[in-house]
């Protein structure tokens, strides 16, 4: 049977907005967008609403779904030392329903679908339950490929029930300074999709660097200095590709964000994460203007307020114009002609 959802306006995915436009969904699919009158089907209509598509959630942590307000206004070394203070707190079956509330909040914000990285599994029992779609990628860390297969290969065990065809598991070597390459490499290996987090914040490059400054306090936690940029460490090995997720990408230069564009590596954009913080603003003008691949990730409340895709949506439009406020003129303009560009406020001359 063949249901046409309308109401004053149908948002798509892409296109002008339809004024009393309606949606049809026919055998659970999508069949038709546009003008209500347009559209065959049993109509139920929605009053004053706005039909829009589903958000996707590019990088979250469902299972820290009650961590807001534990160490804001820290700095990222010692907020990721309490973060895993927490995580060892926690009891048996805390995981799940911390991560079922997770799930609940990023539907209550529109996000049908979502690539989390999921410390326990408990994401992908949270989604299966609740009616996400997605990836749920069980992380790993450490420089032992076999220990952290051995990790990944439990976590999977105890989550195929949830998995279907809506709802895909995929690894997360945690970062290059909590994962060795070679555990990277066996990740890769398996052939899933695979995401990590990436220069996110100055003290993470310091370390990979030249293995000093804030981070070196937990330096049983990490692995040896690399002596390069996460983003070249990766790219070097080969492990830049299509399939690869990168989170943040903060602290990356404009020979790194060509790799990550040549390479279709998918960034995740997570300005509200990235600035409470302190790690910076992520370069996304620049990230778009070389042809990457960006999307929106609320992370999760460890570092953010919510999983709120609506003031992520914001924050990424307040923090990118307070790094580029304003639109490059056009290269060739008179000077005579500079003094009504500035006029306008979205361009600006600059030489």
């Amino acid at each position: 049977m063949r249901t046409v959802y309308a109401a004053d306006w149908v948002v798509p995915v892409e296109g002008a907005p339809v004024p009393d436009g309606g949606v049809a969904v026919e055998d659970g699919r999508i069949v038709g967008v546009g003008p209500a009158a347009e559209l065959a089907g049993e109509r139920r209509t929605f009053a004053d609403s706005v039909i829009v598509p589903a958000f996707a959630n590019a990088h979250s942590h469902l299972e820290y779904a009650v961590y807001a307000g534990f160490g804001d206004g820290f700095a990222f070394p010692p907020w990721i030392d309490l973060h895993v203070t927490r995580k060892r707190r926690l009891c048996e079956g805390d995981a799940v329903a911390i991560a079922e509330l997770g799930a609940a909040e990023c539907l209550r914000s529109g996000i049908a679908t979502i690539g989390d990285a999921s410390f326990t599994g408990a994401a992908a029992i949270a989604c299966a339950r609740l009616g996400l779609s997605g990836i749920v990628y069980l992380e790993v860390f450490g420089d032992e490929p076999d220990a952290a297969l051995d990790r990944f290969a439990q976590l999977r065990e105890s989550v195929a029930g949830a998995l279907s065809d809506r709802l895909a598991v995929g690894v997360s070597p945690h970062a290059p300074y909590t994962t060795s390459l070679e555990v990277y490499e066996a990740c890769a290996e398996l052939g899933l999709p695979l995401a990590t987090h990436l220069a996110e914040s100055e003290a993470e490059q310091e370390w990979l660097l030249h293995g000093t400054g804030t981070m070196s306090a937990a330096a049983e936690l990490l692995v040896a200095p690399a002596g390069t940029t996460g983003v070249r460490m990766l790219d070097d090995r080969g492990l830049l590709g299509p399939g690869v997720t990168a989170a943040h990408c903060v602290h990356v230069d404009a020979e790194e964000i060509a790799l990550l564009s040549e390479r279709l590596v998918a960034v995740a954009h997570c300005p509200r994460s990235n600035a409470i913080l302190g790690c910076g603003v992520a370069p996304l003008a620049e990230l778009r203007e070389a042809g990457a691949l960006v999307g929106l990730g609320t992370d999760s409340p460890a570092s953010t307020p919510s999983f709120d895709m609506f003031e992520e949506m914001r924050t990424a439009v307040y923090v990118a114009r307070a790094r580029q406020p304003y639109e490059l003129v056009v290269n060739e303009v008179r000077k005579d002609q500079i003094v009504g560009y500035l006029s306008t406020p979205k361009v600006m001359a600059q030489r």
